[in-house]
């Protein structure tokens, strides 16, 4: 037998391959950072006011962030240690292909488009943006079918907030129709 060179495993810690495998720990990045943002505003509320009982206003957010720190560092440690989630039965994605960045713009597109148009136009015109938007997105063609359905969907969910649950919507343009 001849003695063949082995070539030893080059330890990239860092590699684009290393982190494609955990994945998981963007998540665990952001749950990080969305716990730290949830302490910041809990430490920042303003407790002046006359208060009921021991707890007070800041009890449940820093729970709650906390909770995202804890939560992200046991995933962190699961991924590190070679924990990996796995897919669900019915799902029939293949993880080796690119994410869908076009889907994830139109989307975003969509919600940004909504935030932006709430004060201006008011919910009824920028909610049937936002369904007509993600409609087309996620693949919708229908270019009669689905501004109609949009439309509807955020008139029914403006009345449905204004009117029966007390939530105050922006109206705009049409706010004394509804």
């Amino acid at each position: 037998m001849v003695n063949e060179p082995v070539d030893k495993p080059v330890n990239k810690p860092l590699s684009r391959a290393w982190l494609r495998e955990r994945s998981e720990l963007g998540v665990s990045a952001i749950l990080v950072g969305l716990g730290v943002l949830v302490l910041v505003d809990a430490i920042r509320i303003h407790t002046d006011f006359a208060q009921r009982g021991p707890v007070g206003p800041k009890a449940v957010p820093v729970v709650v962030g906390v909770g995202l720190i804890v939560v992200a560092a046991l995933l962190a440690r699961d991924v590190l240690r070679g924990g990996r989630g796995e897919a669900e039965g019915g799902e029939d994605i293949d993880l080796t292909e690119p994410a869908d960045w076009r889907t994830v713009l139109l989307l975003c597109g969509a919600f940004l488009a909504n935030a932006a148009l709430i004060g201006v136009v008011g919910f009824p015109i920028s909610g049937a943006i936002l369904f007509w938007g993600a409609a087309y997105a996620l693949g919708s063609r229908n270019y009669v079918r689905d501004p109609l359905i949009a439309a509807g969907l955020s008139v029914v969910t403006f009345v449905l907030f204004n009117n029966l649950l007390g939530v105050p919507l922006p109206g705009g343009p049409l706010v004394g129709m509804f």
